[in-house]
């Protein structure tokens, strides 16, 4: 099939477009750069995703079997409008549009099924509202002229090649013997999913007519609480964890940030928890995910020889640790 990828240059799209070249799929890339680094069997279409009318321009006259939707615009907000805009300028017989979603989509709240109700138009985060919106917009397209549309909503994605500083913050900072901040008791749910375990679901939504019209939670099974990921990180790199627990009060109050610059628990992992139900994708996409300390142990073999984040400074945490009671907890068997 001839795919387009948006967002193919980093993270989730290039694992994407590694897996459909391997099928023998036919591969572009969308994305902003003037060239990518992906070799020369992927096309490459240059355009900003957020001006409809230089999209419009990147694609006229191009046509594609199916589209993989991975891009959001993290300054400047990805809009319902925006994703419309780019299936309007898509030509030609679409057989699917796939839109990497969020769990986020959902607004708050546990164990979500497929079939809840998503955030409102005005929910209080950009990217929440975006998302779910973004979502309404598509199935709306799909009832009204048949848009061959699947959504995917996974909640956080980890793996090789992560440009977030989630996994390799732990990593950095159990290596170096320092004590792990726990914001509150440790005991917020969080759940994840192996970026490998995406694009695989992403490539069976591609091939399985019964996904079309359809959302899909695609995530582990099992959530996991902020001290059990701590510690589960810790066995992966065999070293022992020791928490400090600091009240988030007292955390905001010195500046802290889930989203930095003074972060104190890998960007963005400290929010109200949302988990999700996978029975829907297990039976329609077979999907069965990898085992997490698996994931993770083919994550720090990655982050061994290629972690991007280089030298980190302590000195936020060094103030919130200054006064604040340890809590040793060292795993069995760590070393």
């Amino acid at each position: 099939m001839n795919c387009l990828v948006i967002g193919g240059t980093q993270f989730i799209g290039r694992a994407l477009v590694a897996e459909l070249l391997k099928a023998g799929h036919k591969v572009s890339v969308l994305h902003r750069k003037p060239k990518h680094g992906l070799g020369r069997r992927v096309g490459n279409i240059g355009a900003d995703r957020n001006d409809l009318k230089a999209m419009k321009a990147a694609l006229a006259g191009k046509n594609f079997d199916v589209v993989f939707d991975h891009v959001y615009d993290w300054e400047r907000g990805t809009t319902a409008a925006h994703i419309e805009g780019t299936i309007r300028a898509l030509a030609g017989n679409l057989q699917r549009y796939i839109f990497v979603s969020s769990v986020a989509a959902y607004g708050d709240g546990l164990n979500h099924h497929e079939a809840d109700a998503l955030a409102p138009d005005d929910a209080a985060e950009l990217y929440v509202r975006n998302k779910a919106m973004s979502e309404r917009a598509l199935f709306r397209m799909h009832a009204r002229s048949g848009l061959p549309v699947v959504t995917l909503r996974p909640p956080f994605v980890y793996g090789p090649n992560n440009p977030l500083y989630r996994e390799a913050y732990f990593w950095d900072r159990l290596r170096a013997g320092r004590s792990i901040i726990m914001p509150g008791d440790g005991r917020r749910l969080m759940q994840f999913v192996y970026v490998k375990d995406l694009v695989r679901a992403s490539l069976t939504a591609m091939n399985t007519p019964a996904a079309i019209g359809h959302a899909f939670n695609i995530a582990n099974q099992k959530p996991v609480s902020q001290m059990e990921l701590v510690e589960l990180l810790g066995k992966v790199c065999r070293k022992p964890v020791e928490f400090v627990r600091i009240p988030r009060g007292q955390i905001t109050r010195a500046g802290g940030h889930p989203m930095g610059p003074k972060m104190y628990f890998g960007i963005y992992l400290d929010m109200p928890p949302i988990t999700q139900i996978t029975a829907k994708a297990q039976r329609i996409l077979k999907f069965k995910p990898t085992d997490f300390e698996d994931g993770l142990k083919e994550t720090y073999k990655w982050y061994l020889r290629n972690s991007p984040f280089g030298k980190q400074d302590y000195s936020f945490e060094d103030a919130l640790l200054a006064n604040a009671p340890a809590l040793p907890r060292v795993l069995p068997g760590a070393k």
